[in-house]
This record gives structure tokens, C-alpha cells and sequence, in this order.
């Protein structure tokens, strides 16, 4: 080979060195300015799901404190426990989350202050096993590097999660549309919420139905050590705690797994543990299906404003 071959293949090389270089310098400066824009609008917005998430996270002051997934969300309203308890309220839950969620926030809040109560809204297949609970940690990502006191939660949802998290995108990839929406006004004509309280107006469309499938619900370890660990936390900060299951529209054979063990759990730690999924009161009435939380202030008319407000005022 002589000198003249070697020198052009050397000059090919670093050409590619270069083109290589250069691609990657493009992608991180992309990365970094579309992650910071995206960060920017996530933390400006004024409404919806993912601003009632940083509320909780970072804002959030109240006496007590409701936690859960949608029974959370369209029963609990605040302004009627700050009418009845005397104490600040605000509803903290998200719809379609688990307990991971609910555990991640309580973290958050507890690095803060110590709520004076705390609720938390137990569903009957709590601890079912589900790829979405794992899946839907996405929402927490904006704050895993700003609350470190998360990190072993959103690791739950993947083994490379703090590889991924190098990206300054991809904390918000999935949050696009509601990033979009809560910087409009639009989405507070939509679905206003009151303290965190989202009001639902529905009717159940059928026959109550017999279920004896959470008899055979396989459980989720990692959901009962966060439910657990949840409880703890809240026992150690001295807040006073409730667990609550509402009324559900399912007359069920059995009791599900996840009640049965929800509530021994919570036997074990000394919690007052309430279940109303059973309801005859409720289950009875079709025309009451989310429109419970919304009688709560119609002058205690409504099953529900009995349901929650016995065990909180006959301690």
C-alpha cells in the first residue's frame, strides 16, 4: 500500500469522525432545547391532570389530603371535609394511577410537611397485577431529577429508566397533548375541577352484574410493599390515616383479593380500614353512579355524604 492510499483513508476516516460529531452535536442541542421548551410549558400550566400533579408534588399546604385513582378524583369533594372537619382539604388523585402514584406523592408531600389527615381511596383490585400501573409512572418523570425521593418508584418502571432519563425529551414525550391542554383555557371550560375534585354526571347504563373473578386476581408484590410502605410513612410522620372503598356498582360473590389483604394489612398497622363496596344503599340505586360525590352538598340528601362522614366524625 502506498503513502497516497493510506492518507485518503485516513481522510475518510476523519470525515466520518467528523459527520458522526457533528449528528451527535445536533441531536443533543435538539434534545436539549425541545426538553427545556417542553419543560417550560409543563411547568406553566394552569389547569388539568398534570398541573393538579405538580400541585401535589411541590404546592400543596392542606390539612388533609385525599389520595387515590378516580373513585379519589369524583367522590371526595374538599370543600365539604373543610366544611364538616375544620381543616384545609385537597384532592390529590389521579385517575387511572395505582399506588405507586399514591406513594410517589406522599413522598413528595412528606419531604414538605406532614399533612394533619390523609384518605386514601382503596379500589378493590388494588394490588391486581397490570403493565399499565408500571407504564403509567410516565407522568412522574418530570420530577425525577428534582425529587430524588422518587427515583426507586419510577425505577419500578423499567430497568433503564435512568438511562432514558439523560434525555431531556423524553421526560415529557408522552405528555404532549396534556401539556397542550393545560396551557389552554379551554381545558378549564372542560373539565374544571374544584381543589382537585373532578365532577362526573352519569347513570349506570345496566343491570348490576355478579362477579366472582377477584377471587382468583393475582396480587402484585411490589403494589402491597408501596401500600405498606405508605401506611408506615404515614404512621411515622404521626398523620392520621383512613382507608376507604367506595361504593362499587358489582354485587361481587367474594370479596376480592385485594380487600381481603388490603384490609388485614391495615388491621396489622392499626388503621381504620372502611369498605363500602357493598353497599345495599348504592347498589341499589343505578341513578347514583358518579353522581355521588356531587350530592355531597345538596343539605346530606346523598347516601355517600353518609357513607364517608360516619367513620371520620365517630372516631
Amino acid at each position: 500500500m502506498n503513502v497516497p492510499d493510506v492518507k485518503s483513508k485516513r481522510s475518510i476516516y476523519l470525515k466520518f469522525l467528523k459527520m458522526v460529531s457533528l449528528v451527535l452535536i445536533i441531536v443533543v442541542a435538539l434534545d436539549f432545547g425541545i426538553g427545556s421548551l417542553l419543560k417550560l410549558f409543563y411547568f406553566r400550566q394552569t389547569s388539568g391532570v398534570d398541573f393538579r400533579t405538580r400541585y401535589a408534588m411541590e404546592n400543596s399546604r392542606e390539612d388533609l389530603l385525599i389520595f387515590g385513582a378516580s373513585t379519589a378524583v369524583h367522590d371526595y369533594i374538599p370543600p365539604t371535609f373543610e366544611k364538616r372537619l375544620k381543616l384545609s382539604a385537597y384532592n390529590v388523585g389521579r385517575d387511572a394511577m395505582s399506588i405507586f402514584y399514591d406513594y410517589a406523592v406522599l413522598k413528595a408531600v412528606l419531604k414538605r410537611y406532614s399533612p394533619k389527615m390523609i384518605i386514601l381511596a382503596f379500589d378493590k383490585d388494588e394490588f391486581s397485577q397490570a403493565q399499565e400501573s408500571y407504564d403509567r409512572l410516565s407522568t412522574l418523570l418530570p420530577f425525577y431529577k428534582t425529587h430524588p425521593e422518587i427515583d426507586s418508584i419510577i425505577d419500578l418502571k423499567g430497568p433503564y429508566e435512568k438511562y432514558k432519563l439523560i434525555s431531556n425529551i423524553y421526560p415529557y414525550n408522552s405528555l404532549v397533548v396534556t401539556i397542550s391542554a393545560g396551557n389552554s383555557d379551554l381545558n378549564k371550560k372542560r373539565r374544571e375541577d374544584v381543589k382537585g375534585f373532578v365532577a362526573v354526571n352519569k347513570t349506570w347504563p345496566e343491570p348490576i352484574k355478579c362477579d366472582s373473578s377477584f377471587i382468583n386476581e393475582p396480587l402484585d408484590n411490589n403494589k402491597v410493599k408501596a401500600y405498606e410502605s405508605f401506611i408506615a410513612d404515614c404512621i411515622n410522620a404521626k398523620i392520621e390515616l383512613y382507608i376507604i372503598t367506595s361504593p362499587s356498582f358489582v354485587k361481587a360473590t367474594y370479596p376480592s383479593n385485594s380487600l381481603v389483604l388490603g384490609k388485614a394489612i391495615a388491621e396489622r398497622y392499626k388503621v381504620r380500614f372502611f369498605d363500602y363496596s357493598q353497599d345495599s344503599g348504592l347498589l341499589n340505586n343505578r341513578n347514583l353512579f358518579d353522581k355521588i360525590a356531587n350530592r355531597i352538598l345538596d343539605e346530606r340528601k346523598s347516601n355517600w355524604d353518609r357513607l364517608v362522614y360516619i367513620p371520620l366524625t365517630h372516631k
